[in-house]
């Protein structure tokens, strides 16, 4: 198995004024002109299920209600996998260029969580207009605008 080099830019960072990426010093030259997108993709590290086990676990029983009893790892988004890589899209509040701070309205990370990467949502790249879902979970929000108002806790089962 081929091994990588990966290095924490910043982290996630939840507090009384919101959710935020802020960045290790040497990369905030890397946020110049960032504020012109107001949709970044972050990539972090699920450091929680960073283990051996979850590393390993190739196998989710039925963490959906209405899916299958049996999925892959790579047909959810668990953070138990062979690389334990998250990814979200989230909508950008404001871009502190002096501090390595940007503002996100929500992100699916923990506070402290290590982030890998920012990329700018480009709908070229990163939107699919009639994208095709199984049955089981066809009926979850269609945008990340709508996700904020959707009852996830009647999706998963932990």
């Amino acid at each position: 198995m081929e091994q990588f080099k990966l290095s924490s830019i910043g982290t996630i960072q939840i507090d009384d004024d919101g959710m935020k990426v802020v960045l290790d010093r040497e990369y905030i030259p890397a946020i110049t002109n960032l504020a012109d997108f107001k949709y970044i993709n972050v990539l972090w590290w699920f450091d929680k299920y960073d283990s051996a086990a979850s590393r390993t676990k190739l196998i989710e029983k039925k963490p959906y209600k209405n899916a299958p009893e049996v999925l892959g790892t790579f047909a959810t988004r668990s953070p138990e996998r062979p690389n334990p890589i998250g990814v979200t899209c989230s909508y950008v509040t404001y871009v502190d260029y002096q501090n390595g701070i940007i503002g996100l309205a929500y992100m699916d990370a923990d506070h402290g969580t290590p982030v890998l990467d920012i990329k700018p949502y480009m709908p070229s790249l990163d939107r699919v207009e009639a994208p095709l879902m199984p049955e089981w979970c066809s009926n979850w929000p269609k945008n990340v605008e709508d996700s904020g108002e959707f009852d996830w806790s009647s999706v998963f089962n932990f």
